[in-house]
């Protein structure tokens, strides 16, 4: 979208459009006359202007009936009349009519110059705000989620056959798999799209405040309540509420979630006041909610209520066959944002990054190729531009690896037997390699969890995923089970 410059002045008096035109030509504007409204009409309905300019009484078509007519061919344009005539009465009429200001004949150019200014700075903000609106449209469509494989074709099926409707929907799969977008591409395609989406992750914050942060708090509800506070809830009516980490959250909070989605109404903190609430609710966990619900660590009515419509989103070692489309996409997005000219990756980078198990799923990917990007030299990134463990990946000979060292990984296949793809045996081994990694990560700093992911190199979080996929939890438990008896 191109912000219009040029400025239309109607007047059926010659000399006040040259006073005109030459004032703002030496402003730097560009100026379109019209000699009367009829033909200010015609000019509106042809081209977009930055301002228009009308005098009042005009033949076949006055400025009034003018202003009118352009402002329903551009509700946005500032349009500042003048006269010779009416008056106040005139002057009223006109601003009821959508007028920006209203200048009396004989007027002061120089004020005319700064009502001018204001104006154009007043419809270049509002050209910036649509334009950024129209590129957060384009990039949180979900035509922009890359991914082409089965699974994501599957996944993205749904989004599209839901996305119009009211459903709550339930989005699963690891952590960095991509469940905002889905999120956002949910929100902003449906008829919600121009009310607030508001995102919360329940595993970031303390219990004692997410309550407050869902549902908001009454002055002195708690110390440190100084205040009266709203909710995400009542802040996103008619709008979105995104409940990511979903299966972080407490079970004390968990009924008053099942009202907000079911009986649409809460409760602030400290008030016995129920307010009605029109929120759609969009959530997201990394967890198996079906398997928290057998364990008891979540509600069974809540799982159904949110589970209406599931999606999930395989992880990036299940669709391998996207990671090409990925690696382009963000080198084109961090390509343009570094302002570096790199084309893409070598052939044997590409093979490697496709070797890779990717534990970080997409976030991991976009990390890497935004490092590679700002550390690689050259238009095409060879293997020296990932990181180790990428450069390593399909290459077990590299790493010492023998018939003997592969059978004690204990993998669970041979790995002489070639009816088994490469890829399916590299991801077997990249796997089973991490997880007996992390259980020796785990034995030498005693169980304790911030010491071992700071010997990884990983967060916590991140941690904490690798021993839920590699069921690492249960074998703790039996270990302490064996020890105690």
């Amino acid at each position: 979208m191109a912000f219009p410059t040029r400025i239309l002045v109607a007047d059926d008096e010659p000399n006040i459009r040259l006073v005109l035109r030459e004032s703002l030509r030496r402003e730097g504007h560009e100026v379109l006359e019209a000699a009367d409204g009829q033909e200010a009409i015609d000019a509106a309905s042809r081209e977009r202007f930055a301002l228009a300019i009308l005098d009042v009484k005009m033949p076949r078509v006055d400025g009034l009936v003018a202003l009118e007519k352009i402002r329903q061919l551009d509700p946005d344009l500032p349009v500042v009349m003048i006269t010779a005539h009416g008056g106040r009465p005139i002057a009223l009429e006109a601003v009821r009519l959508g007028a920006y200001d209203y200048f009396e004949k004989p007027f002061e150019m120089q004020e005319l110059r700064v009502v001018v200014k204001r104006a154009l700075e007043r419809r270049s903000l509002r050209w910036q705000i649509a334009a950024l609106e129209e590129q957060l449209r384009s990039e949180r469509s979900f035509d922009n989620i890359i991914g082409d494989g089965p699974a994501m074709r599957e996944a993205l099926s749904l989004v599209r056959r839901v996305m119009a409707t009211e459903a709550t929907v339930l989005v699963t799969g690891e952590s960095g798999t991509g469940k905002e977008l889905i999120a956002e591409a949910l929100h902003f395609n449906s008829p919600r799209a121009a009310r607030p989406l508001l995102k919360i992750n329940c595993a970031a914050i303390p219990e004692a405040l997410l309550e407050s942060e869902l549902f908001g708090h009454e002055k002195g509800a708690f110390t440190g309540a100084v205040a009266m506070k709203l909710g995400k809830f009542e802040v996103a009516d008619k709008g979105t509420v995104f409940l990511d980490e979903i299966g972080e959250m407490p079970p004390s909070l968990q009924p008053k979630i099942l009202r907000a989605i079911q009986q649409k109404e809460i409760e602030r903190v400290g008030s016995s006041q129920t307010i009605p609430v029109d929120v759609r609710v969009i959530a997201a966990s990394n967890r198996d909610l079906a398997r928290e619900v057998e364990a008891g660590r979540f509600r069974a009515d809540l799982f159904f209520r949110l589970n209406v419509v599931p999606i999930h989103l395989p992880p990036l070692r299940e669709r391998r066959e996207d990671i090409p489309a990925l690696v382009e996409h963000f080198v084109r997005k961090f390509d343009a944002d570094l302002r570096k000219s790199v084309r893409g990756f070598a052939p044997e980078a590409m093979e490697r990054m496709q070797a890779y198990a990717w534990p970080g799923n997409v976030r991991e990917m976009e990390n890497i190729v935004q490092r590679a990007i700002i550390l690689g030299s050259g238009s095409t990134l060879g293997v020296e531009a990932l990181p180790p463990e990428i450069q390593r990946a399909g290459m077990p000979a590299e790493t010492g690896a023998t018939p003997a060292t592969l059978g004690a990984l204990e993998l669970g296949f041979d790995w002489e037997d070639f009816a088994i793809p490469l890829s399916a045996k590299i991801e077997r081994l990249t796997e089973t390699f991490e997880a007996q990694l992390i259980r020796a990560a785990l034995k030498k700093m005693g169980g304790r969890r911030q010491e071992t992911a700071d010997l990884l190199g990983i967060s916590r979080k991140s941690l904490h995923n690798k021993m839920l996929r590699y069921k690492l939890f249960q074998e703790e438990t039996r270990e302490s089970i064996r020890e105690r008896t």
